[in-house]
């Protein structure tokens, strides 16, 4: 098997394992807060994220050189996992997907003030066409838009905000410092909250919150296989294998059945996904803010991996 090949199939099982998360997510939501869900998700994780801190020997302190950029990304963080659990919990898994991977759209904007890219007509044109994409998926005006529409957009947009500022600050700040502080800052912030909205919880949903912080683990761990074997223009359009997750999860799980306007929505987001992935591919290595920013969003919730992905083998 070519290393490519090899890197792609490592790819499908993360992001198959990924999928598999976000159903437990689901099932979580429709008896307790995100509020709760968040919490207890960055508790279980942090004897997971010991092992990512023990092995990062960079010298340094804890204390981030980019203070401002390391603030706005911590927030992000925070803002995406509560909106991003709180979607799966309320929306069909399909539509949250198909929202969520606006993705690398919104990153291509923003990689232009924050990383100060130039965007040629034809990424500009993908763009527009892939927003067109969330559009139809979304029918303002013909459906009714939920809080949980809004929540999958400004997770959208947060976890785009929160990868490229890795993208900015990555090569100059310690990965345990990119890690650490969303996940203490959540922490912080749904202990806070968490009188406001507990549930007790019995040991069978204790051990379903357990079972998503080793998810994430095991997914990252794949993951970072799959971009250290083959190239990132291979292993990145993998993500939208979830889509295909979703389907077969939502229909199992919540009988759940994607719509039109969400399937032709899906596939108009992902063809102009495709594309820039493409484009970026064949351009120098500071014009690829999509594929220098890859991974599940960033939540704050679980040792992500995007952190560990700049430090490995930059394939393009």
């Amino acid at each position: 098997m070519s290393p490519n090949a090899k890197g792609a199939l490592y790819a499908l099982v993360a992001f198959g394992i990924f999928a598999s998360h976000d159903v437990i997510i689901k099932v979580l939501g429709g008896g307790y807060s995100p509020v709760q869900i968040v919490f207890f998700s960055v508790l279980f994780s942090f004897p997971l994220a010991m092992f990512y801190l023990l092995r990062d020997a960079t010298p340094g302190t804890l204390l981030p050189k980019h203070p401002w950029w390391m603030m706005a990304r911590t927030v992000a963080a925070v803002i995406t996992g509560f909106c991003a659990f709180y979607a799966f919990s309320v929306l069909p898994l399909a539509q949250v997907y198909a929202i969520l991977f606006a993705s690398p759209l919104l990153i291509t904007i923003l990689a232009i003030p924050i990383l100060g890219e130039q965007v040629k007509m034809r990424r500009w044109l993908a763009v527009a066409v892939g927003l067109t994409g969330v559009l139809v998926v979304l029918r303002p005006g013909q459906a009714d838009l939920e809080l949980g529409h809004l929540a999958a957009l400004v997770s959208a947009i947060c976890g785009s905000f929160a990868s490229i500022i890795v993208r900015k600050i990555g090569r100059e700040e310690r990965t345990v410092v990119i890690m650490l502080y969303p996940m203490m800052a959540n922490f912080v912030v749904m202990a806070a909250l968490l009188p406001l909205v507990y549930e007790p919880l019995p040991l069978a949903d204790l051990g379903k919150l357990g079972v998503v912080a080793v998810f994430a683990w095991i997914a990252g761990r794949f993951l970072i296989a799959a971009y250290n074997t083959g190239e990132a223009v291979v292993v990145a359009p993998m993500q939208y294998s979830q889509i295909l997750w979703a389907s077969f999860y939502g229909l199992m799980f919540f009988d759940e059945r994607p719509d039109t306007y969400t399937i032709i929505g899906s596939t108009i987001i992902i063809a102009s996904g495709l594309f820039i992935v493409l484009r970026e591919s064949k351009a120098p290595g500071s014009e690829q803010p999509v594929l220098r920013t890859r991974s599940p969003a960033e939540t704050g919730t679980t040792p992500r991996i995007s952190t560990f992905i700049k430090r490995g083998k930059n394939k393009k």
